[in-house]
């Protein structure tokens, strides 16, 4: 079941076209990577579903309703330019961004609470905003976006300002939202998040949708038949049906090989060729990556539409 349908969704700014007949299907409690270039129209598909803008044509349903305004309390929003009250204090600015999202005073403060001391920044609650540094406030956006608890949450690049630790504490908490019934958009330019934690992906280029599917199924139709060998005591060569692309000296006496092969054919018949001529340690297929596939495609080297 979808969350979140966005059915021909165009918008265009005077002679800019953002957005094209986008549709797109979120489905419940996954992790939904939203990707494109800079400009290609992302943070305009974003600002429609948040009700910041209105779309010119097309329509969004959330929980196969109409969106409208009742929905606001049911989404959260980490924006990629971030914006917090830099006088306030932190607990003053959970509270109150609480509120706004439908909490109490009571249940503000005791969420905004157990958050920092989930992010163990409990010692900064009574600190003023402008105190922080900008990893400690990512944190309060963070929290600030989930801690009403809704059932669509939007994070725009939320990894940006964080080091590898607390990065990793944050994909950790995003997880344990999914597991607790959230959906997640997640809009990133970096792929190895996109590698960790995305179930589902759809990449916009040039206000066009151009890719959309599972990460299994986008992988499996980008898979090109290349293959990995690792060998010693002897060379790998083209032989019947495979071509040998390159050759690296790896240490201890190991080489390393690409070979592309047929998508379709059987692995077991390249591995006896190569059995015949060397002396084989690791034998894999080369899946693309998303980054690679995301490369592929804003280049243009396969411009037709893939659904998976």
């Amino acid at each position: 079941m979808s969350l979140l349908k966005v059915e021909n969704v165009s918008k265009s700014y005077s002679e800019h076209q953002a957005l094209t007949n986008v549709s797109m299907e979120i489905p419940e409690q996954t992790i939904f990577g939203l990707l494109g270039p800079n400009g290609a129209g992302k943070t305009t598909l974003i600002r429609i579903i948040n009700q910041i803008i209105e779309a010119d044509q097309g329509a969004i349903l959330f929980d196969e309703k109409p969106l409208n305004l009742k929905h606001i309390r049911n989404i959260g929003y980490l924006p990629e330019e971030r914006g917090l009250y830099k006088k306030m204090k932190v607990g003053e600015q959970l509270i109150y961004l609480g509120q706004l999202r439908g909490l109490s005073l009571k249940e503000s403060s005791k969420r905004g609470k157990a958050w920092c001391q989930k992010l163990d920044i409990m010692n900064w609650w009574g600190k003023k905003i402008e105190d922080l540094s900008k990893g400690m406030a990512q944190k309060i956006q963070f929290i600030a976006t989930v801690m009403h608890e809704p059932k669509l949450i939007i994070l725009d690049e939320p990894f940006s300002g964080f080091d590898p630790v607390n990065a990793n504490l944050i994909k950790d908490e995003i997880l344990e939202l999914r597991k607790k019934g959230a959906t997640i958009i997640f809009s990133t330019h970096r792929m190895e998040s996109v590698e960790q934690l995305c179930d589902h992906v759809a990449m916009i280029n040039k206000s066009e949708k151009i890719l959309d599917g599972s990460k299994v199924e986008i992988k499996e139709q980008f898979r090109d038949g290349t293959y990995f060998v690792e060998y010693k005591e002897g060379e790998v060569k083209s032989g019947s049906g495979f071509e040998l692309l390159r050759t690296e000296d790896i240490g201890r006496g190991l080489k390393r090989s690409l070979v592309q092969y047929s998508p379709d054919g059987n692995p077991n018949e390249l591995l006896k060729q190569l059995i015949s001529q060397v002396e084989i340690h690791s034998f894999v297929e080369r899946i693309p990556s998303m980054n690679d596939i995301f490369i592929n495609l804003v280049k243009g080297e396969n411009p037709e539409l893939v659904e998976a």
